[in-house]
Order: structure tokens, then C-alpha cells, then sequence
């Protein structure tokens, strides 16, 4: 970005009180102009038309059209980068999982419905959302319309056939044995900004008889990850859940994180099972954190483990990558730059030089399958 040429920010709630201190909150930031506010989506729709902002901040609940709407006829008719304001009701965190499937780039939770006098309490988290957003090109967001489309699932004989750049220097030296198809096997995978579509993307490519359960952590508040499994859920051959302490770990079934926990992974007697812990600190500034189940998971060394890595901002699964590496035998997949909505975690995790393959996320359940018995 040019040398101070700011970002122009549309702010968009039927709440007067919530435009204006959310205006306030980029008082005297240096890349974000605000350059507007509207009261609806009808207004915003107008608004667009003539200021055009380069991102949007988009309220979920509001009359005469609500945040759905507008944001369906925003990125069908003037895509820009959107990131919702959401209550912490049934009805808000699914409406805001649908916000994602149709195009949102993030969310903000906010700490006390739909209005909500101590919004300085997500402040950073809000500028620094808005911020990156404002960042995403146009291009990885406009197709949204692809993720309302029924996905294929692989069977045994497309395995082989998914479009990836296979990573030369593995890392061979740490594991005792090579990789045996036939062997038991997780699949661990881990994602945040942009990580709804991206999970959209590959859970409902995988198919019901797969032999292998699969743990996932969504950096996402706690409410907001049992409307993302129940919506998942509806859409994959597998089973979505939101993970449940003490259960035992089934082949064809995804258990997600839950917002507030961090997801680990435990042995007894011949089960592996999911255990739930509050107790621990986030791990920089995330629970569930990818590299806590990581590494979790590379304490089980008599199963291995095929590790993704997607779309988000910062490092989280890195550290943990390296864990399961020393421990065990894994084969890493990165999601690539081309689909990362941010290409932030998938950097980190390549930089390690750990990656054993890269893909486009819709190739991602293909790489997955290619190692599974």
C-alpha cells in the first residue's frame, strides 16, 4: 500500500450510538478513513454506490434489511471486504456462520448484544480485524457463490488426482518409520481468518467412510463453533460436531474445538478421546490454539498424523508442527497463498520447513485422503 493513501471504511448499524463509537475507534488510526456510516442494508446499498469503500463493517441484526441481505447483494454487486458485528445469540452466531459462507471476510462478537455500551472491550480485536481485512484482495471473495454449491466427495479412485506442489525437504530425519498408508492415522487441522469457507471447502470433499476421525481448531468464540459444526454438519457426508470432554474419537467424524477450550487429545486404554481444557492460558491470544492440540497429539506416538494448516493471521500450528514432527510421523499440507484469504498461519508453518505438501483449499481433501488407508 502507497505511503499514506488510507483505507475507506463504510460503518454500517441501526444503532446511532453503536456508528458513532465505532467511528471513534479510528479517530487516529493511520491506514483507516471513515468515510461513511448507513442505519441498514438498504442504506448501505446506496452508500456503497456512492462512496465506495474499500471495507465494510456490517452490523448482523437490522431492520428493513438485515446484515444477511445486504451483505448477499454487496458482494454480488460491489464485493469489497466485509467483516460482521455479531450478538452471541443462537440466532446471531448462525446468521453470522452464513455471513461467512456468503462472502464475509470476519467477525467480531460483541460482549453484550446488540447494543453494546462496553464495545471498548473488543476494540483492538475490531481496528485489527478491520484493518486486515482491508488487505484481502477482491479476488479471493468474490467467488462465494461456489460455496452454496453441493461438493463432490473423493472416492477411492480420485485420490491420487488433486493439484498440489509436493515440498522437497521433508523432514525424514526425525521420524522411526516412513509413512504407511495402512497404519491408524488423525487428522489434526487448523485455520482461523477465512477458516468457515475454508472448512467449508474441505470437510464436505471428504467422504463418510473415511478412516479416520478428524480434529479441528477454528480460532472463534465460544457459541459461534457450535453453530460453524451444526452448520457443517448439514452440508458434509461426514459428521460435524462441536468436541464434548471425555468422548471417544470415531472415524468419519469432525469434532471442532469449542470456543473457549482448548482441544487436546489423550489415550485410554485403546481409544484416543478428547479432553477439554479452560484452565490453561491462551496461547498467544488464542483458546483453542492449533499448536495446543498439536502438540497434544504428538504425544501419541503409536498413531500418525496427517497436520493442515489454513488461512489466518500469525503463526498458531507452527510451534506444534514442529512438535508433531520430532515426535512422530506426519505428512504436513499448507493451504497455498493463491486461496488464503490471509496467508499468515500457512507462511508461518512453510517457513519451517515442514511442509510436506501445498495446495489450493479445494484440493486440500483430496492431499488428506491420498494418505489414509
Amino acid at each position: 500500500m502507497i505511503l499514506g493513501e488510507k483505507k475507506k471504511l463504510l460503518i454500517v448499524d441501526d444503532s446511532a450510538f453503536m456508528r458513532k463509537l465505532i467511528s471513534d475507534f479510528f479517530t487516529e488510526h493511520p491506514q483507516i478513513d471513515v468515510v461513511g456510516t448507513a442505519r441498514n442494508g438498504k442504506d448501505a446499498l446506496l452508500k456503497m454506490k456512492s462512496l465506495k469503500p474499500d471495507v465494510v463493517t456490517m452490523d448482523v441484526e437490522m431492520p428493513e434489511m438485515n446484515g444477511i441481505e445486504a451483505l448477499k447483494l454487496i458482494m454480488a454487486e460491489y464485493p469489497v471486504p466485509i467483516v460482521m458485528l455479531s450478538s452471541t445469540t443462537k440466532s446471531g452466531t448462525e446468521n453470522t456462520m452464513l455471513a461467512m459462507e456468503y462472502g464475509a471476510v470476519d467477525f467480531v462478537a460483541k460482549p453484550s448484544g446488540t447494543i453494546s455500551l462496553d464495545l471498548h472491550k473488543v476494540k483492538d480485536e475490531l481496528v485489527e480485524k478491520i484493518f486486515h481485512a482491508s488487505q484481502v484482495p477482491v479476488k479471493k471473495i468474490r467467488n462465494t457463490e461456489v460455496n452454496k454449491l453441493p461438493k463432490k466427495t473423493i472416492n477411492e479412485n480420485e485420490h491420487e488426482h488433486g493439484r498440489s506442489l509436493p515440498i522437497a525437504a521433508t523432514s525424514e530425519k526425525s521420524n522411526e518409520h516412513k509413512w504407511v498408508t495402512s497404519r491408524k492415522k488423525i487428522v489434526l487441522i487448523g485455520t482461523s481468518t477465512g477458516g468457515p469457507r475454508a472448512l467449508q471447502e474441505v470437510l464436505t470433499r471428504l467422504p463418510k467412510n473415511i478412516n479416520s476421525p478428524i480434529l479441528v481448531v477454528q480460532h472463534m468464540p465460544a457459541g459461534f463453533t457450535k453453530s460453524l459444526a451444526n452448520r457443517l454438519d448439514q452440508l458434509s457426508e461426514i459428521h460435524v460436531k462441536e468436541a464434548e470432554h471425555g468422548e471417544v474419537l470415531m472415524d468419519g467424524t469432525a469434532y471442532i474445538a469449542p470456543g473457549g477450550f482448548h482441544l487436546q487429545l489423550a489415550r485410554i486404554g485403546t481409544n484416543y478421546t478428547v479432553e477439554l481444557n479452560n484452565q490453561l492460558p491462551p496461547r498467544v491470544g488464542h483458546r483453542p490454539s492449533v499448536d495446543v492440540l498439536f502438540e497434544s497429539a504428538s504425544l501419541l506416538t503409536d498413531v500418525d498424523k496427517i497436520a493442515v494448516i489454513m488461512t489466518g493471521m500469525g503463526s498458531d500450528g507452527s510451534k506444534g508442527l514442529i512438535q508433531l514432527k520430532e515426535k512422530g510421523v506426519v505428512k504436513a499440507i499448507g493451504e497455498s497463498a493463491d486461496t488464503c484469504i490471509v496467508y499468515g498461519m500457512p507462511k508461518a508453518a512453510f517457513e519451517t520447513g515442514l511442509i510436506d505438501e501445498v495446495a489450493d483449499v479445494d484440493d486440500i481433501a483430496k492431499i488428506i485422503m491420498k494418505f489414509l488407508p
